[in-house]
């Protein structure tokens, strides 16, 4: 069985880091509480970026965690070489991204995000 995030960083509550980063931890432990280590670090990381500070540490996250699982999880990397546009590489790639982050214990879809997006666009 993989090490998840969960056990690997089971600290007490005075854990080091700036208070964002801890409270991007404290979402991602809650978000996705069966993330692999290796995929945790990587998007904290990615969360942590001077690019996403102007966010909220939840939106950072899910923002870092989208983009982790779409380059290391699925075929979208490929997809753009062969040619495809960024936002049909990401709509084939989407199910696929909800299937690791639902194997991970997430409850959230990338598929709601894209239908909640795309009933904003439109006019009323």
């Amino acid at each position: 069985m993989a090490l998840t995030f969960v056990k690997a960083c089971a600290q007490p509550a005075g854990m080091v880091g700036t208070k964002r980063q801890q409270a991007i931890r404290r979402a991602l432990r809650a978000l996705v509480p069966g993330i692999p280590l290796l995929d945790a670090e990587t998007v904290l990381a990615l969360a942590g970026r001077v690019q996403m500070k102007a966010l909220p540490p939840s939106t950072a996250l899910w923002l870092a965690l989208g983009s982790h699982v779409r380059h290391a999880h699925t075929d979208y990397d490929r997809l753009l070489a062969e040619g495809y546009e960024r936002d049909a590489a990401r709509f084939f790639v989407a199910d696929a991204i909800d299937d690791v982050l639902s194997g991970w214990g997430c409850q959230r879809s990338i598929l709601d995000e894209e239908d909640a997006e795309e009933g904003a666009e439109q006019p009323h």
